[in-house]
């Protein structure tokens, strides 16, 4: 019953150590909300600076030349233009935070590396100059490895299971770690996912919104009136030009970090079969 018990409470521990930071989740709670407002801040005292029309008026056409060009003309694009805007921003916040936090958890080295020191120490029985190469690796192969080799050794000294009964310990402890470590490294990642459909679409409707009032320039009594004509068009490509430039933003940068998600679990699986093999051809 007390074993039980102590096997629960070291259960519950490593559960805890693993469980995401409460400053983690505000960040990704007001990461949201702030990129919102500073979007809507940059289009209207940035992009709708008056000093970026003709004569100081932002109801007129945008300058002829410099950046205040190209302000103006993204400013024209309508109201979709700042939602687009923060949409793009939240899209970078959590490439930047996904990038920094696949960096640490690759490691100070490959985890391909890793197993090999780690099957190489284990062949010579030093199980301790093992666990130190976890603790240099620093990344998530080696977290998964120490928890494993951490059973291993408690393993080499148990006397009341067999063999089979042994590397099956080892195995789950390896399993239950790296259920625990591929969370993290996935988190976040559903906002790339979406903004990378939702990006699109907002473009999209803003397109729409501007092909309405290129239409409805159009279809005024005489003459089309071509201001309108124009400004509705440049509205619809502004968007347009928005909408799928963040959301290949977001695919690239969503399989990027999938592919790298990949080969850290595809180490992680070498690493608890070598483990395994080496338990079972140094103690049969």
């Amino acid at each position: 019953m007390a074993e039980t018990k102590t096997t629960v409470t070291a259960a519950t521990a490593k559960a805890s150590s693993h469980q995401p930071k409460k400053s983690s989740n505000l960040f990704a709670t007001l990461a949201v909300p702030i990129c919102l407002v500073i979007g809507f801040l940059f289009y209207f005292f940035v992009l709708g600076n008056p000093a970026n029309f003709a004569g100081n008026n932002p109801e007129s056409h945008p300058v002829d030349s410099g950046i205040g060009k190209w302000f103006g003309t993204v400013y024209k694009g309508g109201l979709i233009v700042p939602i687009l805007i923060s949409v793009l921003l939240v899209c970078l916040t959590f490439v930047i935070e996904r990038f920094l936090y696949l960096s640490k958890a690759k490691g100070k080295f490959s985890g391909s590396e890793l197993v090999r020191k780690v099957q190489y120490h284990l062949a010579n029985r030093n199980i301790d100059a093992a666990l130190a190469e976890c603790d240099k690796q620093k990344g998530s192969v080696g977290n998964v490895l120490k928890a494993g080799l951490k059973k291993y050794k408690e393993m080499v000294t148990n006397t009341e299971l067999d063999t089979e009964q042994k590397i099956l310990t080892i195995k789950n402890e390896i399993e239950e770690t790296t259920a625990l470590e591929l969370p993290m490294m996935e988190k976040n990642l559903v906002f790339l996912s979406t903004i990378a459909s939702v990006a699109t679409l907002l473009g999209l409707f803003g397109t729409v919104l501007g092909m309405i009032r290129a239409f409805a320039a159009m279809s005024t009594g005489g003459a089309p009136d071509s201001a309108q004509l124009a400004g509705g068009i440049s509205e619809a490509l502004i968007n347009t030009a928005l909408g799928i430039g963040t959301s290949a933003v977001a695919i690239i940068m969503y399989n990027y970090f999938t592919t790298n998600i990949d080969s850290i679990t595809y180490a992680i699986d070498e690493s608890g079969f070598t483990l395994t093999q080496s338990f079972a051809a140094n103690h049969k």
